[in-house]
């Protein structure tokens, strides 16, 4: 036997050589590895803990601005070589992060954990005002916006500000001209892809936005709050120069075209102006002989949907528009507006060339035409004329039979027995 060695052979078999490695292995434990798990590091500009130091000397450099990694083809600098390669993504074109549940493509990781955040219905951002919540910090932030009344973004064409970056970007494309999104359908296009969602129910017919009162349903959300106050009156929107109110903005903008006497809106055909963008686009059917709003019942067409809609109280026999005075009821409220004429003596309607005024419009623009026609009705008894033939037919009652009332030689002439 060598000097040196131990001979185990005559060692009777215990417990105390593999009690000995146990507890070994527990100092072993105890000492090395617990060691390891205590050497954190720790960030002293943001108190993020790291448990390699390496990475801690990585991350300080987004503090200390040191970036060492500069991109070859436009010169940009990044504090870790990783950001660097996902930057050449840019360049290349290439986008190696897939999302396995939709097959959408993404040039950075950060991005595509951004959006499996959709799939998984994950909000953790979440405002401590109103309880609304975001998938990412970012639209946190500018959502944080409203409540502050903040609007950072603000254009260098016309100065309009607004709290978030993405309608900023949206406005921009207006003075730039840009509507990049295309209705595959009719090819109008849209400076967002929103728009053009919108847009798109026309052709779907889809209205999503319904009225919890009466049911009635629109394609925009905003159409519908617009409705919606026709329900509770509200008149929120008021002229500040004959104090006229109004449920909708863009009525009271309308309206104080009145008081400026601006026609913004000129057709490009005749040169005809008008203060609303509604009565131009009405105005020009006379130009293409469009009718659009065809009637149901008995086939006939209008320009305007509102003409429909009065034209249709003739089938169903409806007359809404009551007087307050006499109790006659009409179709038109136009209708209800001229007869409270007859009670007020009031006579709108005045001629231009001889200052003559009439309670009606047709009565006024039938005086017209002795000043543009002459007297275009003419009797073929005496040779009389007339300016209308109601008053023509009224006129021969002389040369027929005196006893004859006017209702019955009306009815005569017509044909009616």
């Amino acid at each position: 036997m060598k000097s040196g060695e131990i001979k185990l052979e005559n060692l009777e078999p215990t417990e105390t050589p593999y009690s000995h490695r146990i507890s070994s292995c527990t100092f072993h434990a105890n000492t090395s590895h617990r060691q390891v798990e205590k050497e954190i590091h720790q960030c002293s500009h943001c108190e993020k803990i790291f448990h390699q130091k390496s990475n801690l000397k990585k991350h300080q450099r987004i503090h200390t601005g040191g970036k060492l990694y500069h991109c070859s083809q436009c010169g940009k600098s990044f504090s870790q070589k990783g950001n660097l390669n996902e930057h050449h993504h840019i360049h290349t074109g290439e986008k190696p992060y897939s999302c396995s549940q939709c097959g959408k493509s993404f040039r950075q990781k950060s991005n595509l954990q951004k959006h499996q955040r959709i799939h998984a219905k994950e909000k953790p951002y979440r405002c401590t005002q109103c309880g609304k919540s975001y998938h990412e910090k970012y639209h946190l932030k500018e959502h944080h916006h409203i409540h502050t009344g903040e609007k950072p973004y603000s254009c260098s064409h016309c100065g309009k500000s607004f709290s978030q970056k993405s309608n900023f970007q949206k406005h921009q494309r207006v003075h730039a001209g840009e509507k990049p999104y295309y209705c595959s359908l009719c090819w109008k296009n849209f400076t967002s892809q929103r728009n053009l969602q919108i847009h798109q129910r026309i052709h779907t017919g889809e209205k999503p936005h319904q009225c919890s009162l009466c049911g009635k349903s629109f394609t925009h959300k905003g159409t519908l709050q617009q409705h919606e106050r026709l329900h509770t009156g509200e008149k929120s929107y008021r002229c500040s120069q004959c104090g006229k109110s109004f449920p909708h903005r863009n009525s009271l903008r309308h309206h104080q075209h009145v008081h400026t006497g601006e026609k913004p809106y000129q057709c490009p055909q005749c040169g005809k102006s008008f203060t609303q963008r509604i009565s131009l686009q009405q105005h020009q059917y006379i130009h293409t002989g469009e009718k659009p709003h065809q009637c149901s019942q008995c086939g006939k067409c209008f320009t305007q949907s509102g003409t429909l809609r009065q034209h249709q109280l003739v089938h169903t026999g409806e007359k809404r528009h009551h007087c307050s005075q006499c109790g006659k009821s009409f179709t038109q409220r136009k209708s209800l507006r001229q007869h409270q004429n007859v009670h007020t003596g009031e006579k709108p309607h005045g001629c231009s060339q001889c200052g003559k005024h009439f309670k009606r419009r047709g009565h006024l623009q039938q005086h017209q035409r002795i000043h543009t026609e002459g007297e275009p009705c003419s009797c073929s008894e005496c040779g009389k004329r007339f300016t209308s033939r109601s008053n023509l037919q009224h006129h021969q009652c002389v040369h027929t039979d005196m006893n004859m009332d006017r209702e019955q030689f009306l009815r005569e002439s017509v044909g009616i027995r």
